[in-house]
């Protein structure tokens, strides 16, 4: 599901205003397992993970979870507030979607409300356009979830479909193609 095709990864941190998008480190451990086991993250994404669980899968000497193309860490002042994932919907659940790239982001509670997703989002699909131009992305979220509905709007994303999953219903958005201009 992480496949960008011949994207050269790790890419150079990606800096915004207040944010460093970043490859996974080990340091990131602890926070990657708070917003695993987060409730409150979980809360249209089917619920948290168990805590001890993750400890388990994520040992210390591992080092980093989720390294693969196209997982950023998502850095304030050193920190890890969240994730962004872009990567290829091949066996996606709707039609609309398959092939084509998916954005996905967590965030952990203390970082929500202040426009860092749309921030760190922002600068992850201007990154994307730059290495995959041309290419579409699509992002699915529950239409519950009031916020991301009004960060996928803010993004540029329209809706193609909505559809029942998860007892749930999800809306599914697709956001153009940027073009190079000449």
């Amino acid at each position: 599901m992480s496949d960008l095709g011949n994207v050269a990864w790790p890419p150079e941190p990606i800096k915004t205003q207040r944010l460093v998008l970043r490859e996974a480190e080990a340091r990131d451990r602890a926070a990657f397992i708070e917003l695993l086991a987060s409730p409150e993250v979980h809360t249209y994404l089917g619920g948290p993970r168990p805590r001890d669980e993750l400890e388990r899968e994520m040992p210390e000497a591992a080092g980093a979870p989720e390294r693969w193309p196209g997982s950023f860490v998502v850095d304030l002042d050193g920190a890890m507030i969240g994730q962004i994932l872009l990567r290829r919907a091949t066996e996606h659940r709707r039609p609309a979607a398959a092939g084509k790239a998916d954005l996905g982001y967590l965030f952990l509670p203390r970082a929500w409300g202040s426009g860092y997703a749309a921030e760190a989002c922002a600068a992850a699909l201007d990154w994307f356009d730059g290495v995959l131009p041309g290419e579409p992305v699509v992002l699915t979220t529950q239409s519950a979830n009031l916020a991301s509905m009004r960060l996928a709007a803010k993004l540029g994303f329209t809706e193609v479909e909505r559809f029942q999953a998860w007892d749930a219903e999800q809306w599914l958005g697709v956001r153009s193609p940027v073009t190079p201009s000449d």
